[in-house]
């Protein structure tokens, strides 16, 4: 019992109610011109239909009322686009004046019914109703009152419920629109995954090198060491926050460019961070790096950045070979460090699947692992064009 009343108690039951009664405004300020030509507001509407702002308007009116207090991506807000938009949006305009025009009767006629059910059990003859007009007054007609009174409950859910599907078939997405939405979500998810590469080079080198410096220190017990990691760790720190500060931007702003993201050009920032850290770096560059493509170079300095983060992190103060060259159509990126003396792998984790990742979005290739000379290599090639 409790189930069969709840709608009752929903919000929605009496917003879908209104949504079917608002057509129902323009057909009684046209009754009151002309009631022998009702059927001409339903003749207006095929032209308004076509109109493609109408679209939008019945898309927001039926998110409102319809499913009020949900984002329903069922319902199309946009303006029709197309030839079969506008079709779709004149047919829904058509249902909802008929379900309108069916939940007015009902809403009219079903509790005058019922009123009338007991003026006859109360002895009064009833004249307004031909279904009644011959019935002699009996107290039996009480039992039958509440039954208009349920049927009406019951058409008023079921109008809405109808109302619902209908504008969830004919105001729906068309196939355009889920494709470009499917396109929106995939850009986003891309751009989340990036800004969590981001962060987690930027901020893992940081962290890094903060931690090698401060062992490192405790571990020399010297006055001028200690000021060099601390002058380290403080600018490795500010670059970090830098870069936060950066992504932050991005994450508020979701146009803001990002050509301010640091590029090969900035490079050496990694190499004497690496090298304050007590890594040897022996870099070279060949070609010309400030030449690159946007993506290709800024790509190129967080592999490297987190190529190197592996090098302290996992081979600690090692000797570490870095080989950048810009030829033949492609930025060939190379580093190399002697595997740590326990003979383990400097990591396999987010880092090397983010440096491959980042390979790929460009349509590149990523090797990472031992070379067989018992070295670690991080080799990674990117196609320029």
């Amino acid at each position: 019992m409790t189930r069969l009343l709840r709608p009752l108690c929903r919000g929605t039951t009496y917003t879908r109610l209104l949504h079917l009664w608002v057509p129902m405004l323009v057909v009684s300020v046209w009754a009151l011109i002309d009631d022998t030509t009702l059927w001409v507001p339903a003749v207006v509407l095929v032209p308004l239909g076509f109109v493609p702002a109408v679209r939008t308007g019945e898309g927001v009116q039926a998110r409102l009322l319809l499913t009020p207090g949900h984002e329903d991506a069922a319902f199309s807000v946009a303006p029709s686009a197309n030839r079969r938009d506008r079709l779709r949006t004149v047919v829904w305009l058509e249902l909802r004046m008929l379900l309108g025009a069916l939940t007015t009767g009902v809403c009219v006629w079903l509790p005058v019914l019922a009123v009338e059910l007991v003026r006859l059990a109360v002895g009064e003859r009833v004249d307004d109703i031909p279904l009644l007009r011959d019935a002699a007054p009996h107290w039996a007609y009480a039992l039958l009152a509440p039954l208009p009174l349920l049927a009406l409950y019951g058409a008023v859910v079921g109008l809405g419920a109808l109302a619902t599907a209908g504008a969830r078939a004919l105001l729906g997405p068309s196939a355009t629109e889920r494709l470009h939405a499917l396109e929106e979500r995939t850009e986003r998810l891309l751009e989340r995954t990036r800004i969590a590469r981001e962060l987690h080079d930027s901020i893992g080198h940081a962290l890094t090198v903060a931690v090698v410096q401060a062992g490192a220190a405790r571990a020399a017990n010297s006055p001028e060491f200690t000021d060099r990691a601390l002058t380290a760790i403080e600018e490795t720190g500010r670059a970090a926050l830098e870069d936060l500060e950066r992504v932050l931007g991005v994450l508020r702003e979701s146009e803001r460019p990002a050509s301010s993201r640091p590029t090969l050009t900035d490079a050496d920032r990694l190499l004497e961070s690496a090298r304050a850290s007590g890594a040897t770096v022996d870099a070279e560059f060949a070609g010309p790096l400030e030449t690159l493509p946007g993506p290709v170079s800024r790509e190129g300095y967080r592999i490297l950045q987190e190529a190197l983060t592996n090098v302290l992190r996992h081979a600690g103060e090692v000797p570490a070979r870095v080989h950048v060259r810009v030829a033949e159509g492609a930025l060939t990126l190379a580093v190399r460090n002697p595997l740590p003396d326990d003979g383990a792998a400097p990591g396999r984790g987010s880092g090397l699947r983010g440096i491959r990742e980042r390979a790929a979005l460009l349509g590149g290739r990523a090797h990472t692992g031992p070379d067989g000379a018992g070295d670690w290599q991080v080799r990674v090639e990117l196609p320029l064009g």
